[in-house]
């Protein structure tokens, strides 16, 4: 089929690489003609482990093309995939000017059927305002007054691609939904995705959004649940490792997102909270469940913070070695990083920070200020008082540990994730100190 990506950033770029793998005749489209002129020349705006090989597999094939062009994308593709930000408002709603900005191009230069598909996390009730906006903004020989004369579906199509696997997340679904309207639109989402081997999950387009809002909710509840315990954990001299082993064991409940560390991030699950739990006031239920989930996450860093200052005593003038600054492995993705607050915080009580992130010093870079950012681990640790895990990169268990201890200051490890092996730490003369794992 010829499809149309709207918006080339770890959503959509994935989408339209991993569609062309398929099989599919894709055009990449995105606002930002330096990123559009880099992909042009091979380049990937982002670290996705994988993603580079196959599209240049694609574009070699022809499959895979790359514009700045919505009309063009538009003129050239039946279906269309909306895949740009919907960042929060400070009210906590997701902003879809973009989504309305793109959906009226698609619309005014729309001459036959077309079938729009929301990737983009949207709220409830987005794909009514979608068609709506389609109908008041087609050429004037497409509509009678505010009523369309041409043949066009809305549909939903949520991604649950995780950050670091996405590739292997699209190739590999455990499931997919579609929100629909008419069984034509279904017919042409199954034969998109007919090569992939997955649960198709039929819906409204209402039912749709809301699953995208309800899975990120749910997972984060997860995290903020063991994230809770870990607290208890450390006072009452449990390890929440293997709490979390045990009720992982149980069917029911699942090992899967039972890992306590300094919380959540990204750009899915704090936006997602938000705007659900915004979408739920609006609606008239207070979900109070979700805002604890909030406030437990927010709570997490400055606890570890104060566990920070409380072996160390005092924080000024102390240097602070950090290994780990994206919100999570295989990513360069900053936004929303655990990190960024936690150096903040360190920052403000007179610490001096040097850091090590093996994909996202650049992004960092552009984010954290007064951080050394350092070429290595060693480097990063040398001189240092103390040293914080913070993203738990597979790079940071292969370190040689007595090199690190013998050009540290002081051989204290703060392990934010609970990623490396305390025990080993320990008898080559480290302090030690995980999150919930015993009396510290």
């Amino acid at each position: 089929m010829n499809i149309a990506i709207i918006g080339s950033g770890y959503v959509g770029l994935v989408t339209g690489v991993c569609l062309a793998h398929i099989g599919h005749r894709v055009i990449c489209v995105d606002n930002d003609p330096q990123k559009v002129k880099k992909l042009k020349k091979g380049g990937i705006p982002i670290y996705e482990p994988g993603l580079d090989v196959i599209m240049r597999d694609c574009v070699r094939k022809k499959r895979l093309s790359f514009s700045g062009s919505i009309k063009d994308a538009t003129q050239r593709s039946t279906v269309i995939f909306i895949a740009v930000g919907t960042p929060p408002k400070s009210t906590g709603d997701a902003d879809l000017v973009y989504v309305e900005n793109v959906v009226r191009q698609i619309a005014e230069n729309m001459d036959s059927y077309r079938l729009i598909v929301e990737k983009s996390t949207v709220p409830a009730e987005t794909g009514n305002k979608i068609r709506r906006t389609v109908e008041l903004n087609l050429p004037r020989k497409f509509r009678k007054g505010n009523q369309a004369l041409l043949d066009f579906d809305v549909a939903s199509n949520p991604e649950f691609l995780k950050e670091g696997s996405a590739v292997h997340d699209f190739m590999n679904p455990n499931r997919l939904v579609f929100g629909v309207e008419s069984k034509k639109a279904e017919k042409v989402l199954r034969e998109i995705y007919k090569p992939l081997k997955a649960k198709v999950l039929v819906t409204n387009i209402a039912s749709a959004e809301m699953i995208k809002h309800a899975s990120n909710s749910f997972l984060a509840m997860k995290i903020s649940f063991i994230n809770a315990v870990s607290q208890i954990c450390g006072r009452v001299g449990a390890d929440v490792l293997n709490v979390a082993e045990g009720m992982g064991l149980d069917k029911r409940i699942g090992r899967a997102f039972l890992d306590p560390g300094v919380g959540y991030g990204g750009s899915c699950f704090p936006k997602d909270v938000d705007a659900f739990i915004r979408l739920s006031e609006k609606s008239g239920y207070d979900f109070r469940l979700l805002k604890e989930v909030r406030r437990v996450n927010e709570e997490q860093r400055q606890a570890f913070v104060h566990l920070v200052e409380d072996k160390l005593w005092n924080l000024k003038e102390k240097t602070i070695g950090v290994w780990g600054l994206a919100f999570k492995p295989n990513t360069d993705d900053m936004r929303n990083a655990a990190s960024v607050e936690i150096l903040q915080k360190l920052q403000q009580e007179g610490a001096k920070i040097k850091a090590y992130d093996p994909r996202a010093m650049a992004n960092a870079g552009e984010i954290l200020r007064g951080v050394a950012l350092c070429a290595s681990p060693y480097a990063a640790a040398e001189d240092c008082d103390c040293l914080l895990l913070l993203t738990e990169w597979d790079e940071f268990k292969n370190v040689d540990l007595e090199a690190v201890r013998d050009v540290m200051r002081q051989p204290v490890v703060f392990d934010g994730r609970n990623f490396l092996d305390g025990e080993k730490l320990k008898s080559l003369g480290f302090d030690y100190y995980g999150i919930g794992r015993g009396k510290a």
